[in-house]
């Protein structure tokens, strides 16, 4: 199994980044997939996550910034991101059962 994010890089406060998280080994449609996401100095924490069914769930900072969304054709899993601060600058990571994917750095600066 393999998850390998994409998609991070500088952005300044206020601008968006999207994601994508590329799955191999397992399929997307058939598992619960997850975004977390780890800040400097701490802990790593959940983000969002999309249920096999579908159903959605944020964490309440993200709620109406962040959108999860998946390709099931393209084995992939997305999170987009607007109206970003600093306090969103932090490692994402895709998560897929027991699976982790290596992240992709997110940062937000003038």
């Amino acid at each position: 199994v393999q998850l390998v994010e994409s998609g991070g890089g500088l952005v300044q406060p206020g601008g968006s980044l999207r994601l994508s998280c590329a799955a191999s080994g397992i399929y997307v449609s058939l598992n619960p997939m997850a975004w977390y996401r780890q800040a400097p100095g701490k802990e790593r924490e959940l983000v969002a996550a999309i249920t096999r069914g579908g159903s959605i769930n944020y964490a309440d900072s993200m709620k109406g910034r962040f959108t999860i969304s998946r390709d099931n054709a393209k084995n992939t899993v997305y999170l987009q991101m607007n109206s970003l601060g600093p306090e969103d600058t932090g490692v994402y990571y895709c998560n897929g059962v027991l699976y982790w994917g290596k992240g992709t750095l997110g940062t937000v600066s003038s």
